[in-house]
């Protein structure tokens, strides 16, 4: 440290450019947290549409809901949420084949091994039922079942209204000190050649000026990319789809506590009920359809009434080199996108949210906060890619160019150990702080068809009879678990009443 430098100038203006989700999450939980000691702006125009798609989540977004102090159900009266237990694929290791990605835990675990060890001796002693009858949250979800139990029983995301859900945190962010600024930004301003962004000028002709710029200007990057002009990193030679077509259609039957998602040979379809409504969607490849077919091949894979046109989303899977230069951070789209599968882009703005918020720079912007920022988010971003491509790379579909491409591609090297440890091991070791747990890997790598060729032996020390009678034991007490659960769209019905407007 050197004594003799200059003190650097604090940050006490942030502005927000854009909102949408990822503007209002952060706006959010700044004026929760810093809203009494800042002045916090946000620039968005009705004129802009926001992309407005994200519809699922996963149980991250709990503790972000915590850090506000959010109630859950005034929460999912206001943007139409369902519960969320896990995903439904069908068709993705083979056409005709299902499985489910639960959350929580599966089984139960020895310290020496996990519970896919004493499964896989189950299964070939033809004592095991299917791995899901040993998961809560995939029994429960399978029967459209679901209730809050003690002590976290159940582990759950939502389904919700994007929209609203902006709309909603906008109401919480404003009463917290937070500014909406109406207005299109004409340009960005910096401090001379090569300096820090100083300010945004709007179409109106005002000048919005702060020390901190968060960008959450989508896919356009106005600050980040355009201005500052960090690059971008490509991956698509890893994740094909670049496309997206999306539209919501009348409910036609209850609303189930899980998300479909369907392979096709040009890539996949997802259903996310809400309360009033469904959000449907296909993500493909360019290369295998085109834009100007999407939308007609969407409408006849939907149940329902359309509510509106279907839209038509361009993407490049990747991420910007940097996601904090200077004194801008990007947060959500602005930074990257790589893919809607596993609904991790909400976790990634509320990843980026918290840390901003955590590392916040009162006292003046400095490089390490960027560097460290940058160091997390990459790690953070890195291992959300390799679970995606996970999901193309194993698989037994060879019905088009996507999946013969993606089964035969170069994954990236972190990716490959993690396959081939469990291939030949059936174990899983997760780094601290990674996003999906154990159990996530090893339901999607043996749902997409990966069979490990051994099991630790700590699963012989059970004979037969003992190991039959364990794995009885658990799918009974799951089952009679799952039993006792009221059906789940009631249960939302009665929790959302009384916050629901009258008439």
């Amino acid at each position: 440290m050197n004594p003799s430098a200059e003190p650097l100038p604090p940050v006490r203006r942030v502005v927000i450019a854009g909102g949408g989700t990822a503007g209002w999450m952060t706006a959010a939980l700044l004026g929760k947290l810093l809203g009494k000691r800042l002045a916090l702006q946000l620039v968005e125009s009705d004129e802009i549409g926001t992309v407005g798609v994200g519809e699922a989540t996963i149980p991250s977004m709990r503790l972000f809901h915590e850090l506000l102090g959010l109630d859950e159900a005034e929460f999912m009266a206001a943007t139409q949420a369902v519960f969320k237990l896990g995903i439904r694929f069908d068709g993705w290791k083979r056409p005709g084949e299902q499985y489910f990605h639960g959350f929580g835990t599966t089984g139960r675990d020895h310290w020496s091994a996990g519970f896919q060890h004493f499964w896989l001796k189950g299964m070939a002693r033809g004592l095991a039922q299917p791995y899901g009858a040993y998961s809560p949250e995939t029994t429960a979800a399978l029967q459209n079942r679901f209730a809050h139990l003690p002590d976290g029983a159940l582990n759950y995301a939502y389904h919700l209204d994007a929209t609203r859900y902006a709309r909603y945190l906008r109401g919480l962010a404003e009463g917290w000190g937070v500014q909406r600024i109406e207005g299109k930004i004409a340009a960005v301003h910096r401090g001379g050649e090569g300096g820090p962004i100083t300010a945004l000028q709007l179409e109106n002709g005002a000048r919005i000026e702060g020390d901190l710029f968060v960008d959450c200007t989508g896919f356009r990057a106005l600050l980040l990319g355009e201005t500052l002009g960090v690059g971008y990193e490509d991956w698509s030679h890893w994740l094909p789809c670049d496309r997206a077509v999306a539209v919501q259609t009348r409910s036609v039957r209850e609303a189930s506590p899980y998300v479909d998602v369907t392979a096709h040979p040009f890539g996949w379809q997802w259903r996310i009920p809400l309360q009033h409504r469904v959000g449907n969607g296909l993500v493909y490849s360019s290369r295998e359809m085109s834009d100007a077919d999407a939308p007609e091949v969407l409408a006849r894979h939907v149940e329902g009434e359309l509510l509106a046109a279907p839209r038509v989303l361009r993407f490049r899977p990747g991420r910007r080199e940097k996601a904090w230069v200077g004194n801008c951070v990007a947060i959500g789209l602005s930074s990257g996108f790589l893919e809607p599968l596993e609904s991790t882009s909400i976790y990634l703005i509320q990843r980026a949210a918290i840390r901003l918020a955590q590392m916040f720079p009162a006292g003046g912007v400095r490089p390490v906060d960027a560097d460290e920022f940058n160091r997390q988010m990459g790690a953070d971003v890195e291992h959300v890619r390799d679970f995606i491509i996970l999901h193309y790379h194993v698989t037994q579909r060879d019905d088009s160019a996507l999946w013969r491409n993606a089964r035969a591609m170069a994954v990236p090297e972190t990716l490959r150990r993690r396959i081939q440890l469990f291939a030949e091991t059936g174990r899983v070791f997760r780094p601290l702080d990674e996003l999906f747990a154990e159990n996530s890997w090893v339901q999607v790598m043996m749902g997409q068809g990966l069979t490990p060729a051994a099991h630790h032996p700590a699963a012989d020390l059970m004979g037969d009879a003992e190991l039959g009678q364990f794995l009885a034991r658990l799918q009974q007490q799951v089952a009679q678990q799952v039993a006792r659960l009221p059906a789940h769209q009631g249960y939302v019905e009665r929790l959302c009443a009384p916050h629901r407007p009258p008439g």
